[in-house]
């Protein structure tokens, strides 16, 4: 929370007093961009729902997937892999653009970690049954447990925790070369749109690796430097802070068995991007 606070404290200055020294124009010009991301999660409760069984984990702590350096950056049949961002958008002033785009970042559960639990779970949960171990039957308050890899859960959205958002960004410039080409400018924005996570579960034992569905909504704000090369190049870096409530997230590929989750996140982002239509200097 206290990096999202400090997003913030970036941001809403300049989206109040929002100057620029040397004045140019954007207006009518479009863009695209793709890069690649890392994240981090705060902890989190998640819970599980389905016949026989209703609890919830609280506290759990997750992590990023980022693909290690190798083919799959350079190889454009697996582009798609690594945790990556792409986004496409249009100025519709001299400061501000609108875009679309998709984030797609990977949040897999720490196996095997300290919780707690309450809730109700059952001797045979699911249709068709599914035998529980008893040692996690039972009604619990925020019972201490060991979140066993092997028979009670593995949690992830790794293919991925993807955000398909709408964005509008200030554009403000800092500096200008001489040559009237490199350039530098600060950019703030938010985010809106639906998370689209592909939930790769196993619980008690059963699950899947489920297909993509619109599991729930987000927003973000975020903050960065774009540095133009030329006049149609540019490399990007933002850090987004941002909120997801995900309310339909699939679990054993059964119909009735689901979990909810809210999770907050920082992202941190680079890419590189291609400007369309000539910037009035």
């Amino acid at each position: 929370m206290k990096k999202l606070v400090l997003l913030l404290g970036l941001i809403l200055p300049t989206l109040c007093i929002a100057q620029e020294k040397q004045p140019y124009s954007r207006k009518g010009q479009g863009f695209v961009y793709w890069g690649y991301n890392r994240s981090t999660y705060t902890k989190s409760d998640i819970t599980f729902i389905g016949q026989g069984y209703n609890f919830t984990l609280h506290d759990v702590v997750a992590k990023d997937a980022p693909s290690p350096l190798g083919r799959e950056y350079y190889d454009p049949a697996l582009f798609s892999i690594p945790q990556f961002n792409i986004r496409g958008g249009y100025f519709f002033s001299d400061h501000w653009a609108v875009s679309i785009g998709w984030d797609h970042m990977k949040y897999v559960m720490v196996n095997d970690q300290q919780s707690t639990i309450s809730g109700t779970i059952s001797a045979q949960v699911s249709n068709p049954a599914i035998t529980v171990n008893p040692a996690y039957v039972g009604t619990f308050d925020h019972k201490p447990i060991t979140v066993n890899s092997k028979d009670f859960l593995t949690f992830e959205h790794t293919d991925g925790f993807n955000f398909a958002s709408v964005d509008l960004d200030r554009y403000d410039r800092l500096w200008k070369a001489k040559n009237g080409v490199q350039g530098l400018d600060w950019i703030v924005g938010g985010s809106v749109g639906a998370f689209v996570p592909r939930s790769d579960v196993r619980l008690f034992t059963v699950g899947k690796n489920n297909y993509w569905n619109v599991a729930g909504y987000g927003f973000a704000l975020k903050a960065g430097l774009q540095f133009d090369i030329t006049k149609h190049v540019f490399l990007r870096n933002d850090i987004k802070g941002g909120f997801s409530r995900l309310n339909d997230i699939r679990t054993t590929g059964r119909d009735g068995d689901y979990a909810k989750q809210s999770i907050w996140y920082l992202e941190d982002y680079f890419v590189l991007g291609f400007t369309i239509g000539k910037m009035k200097k």
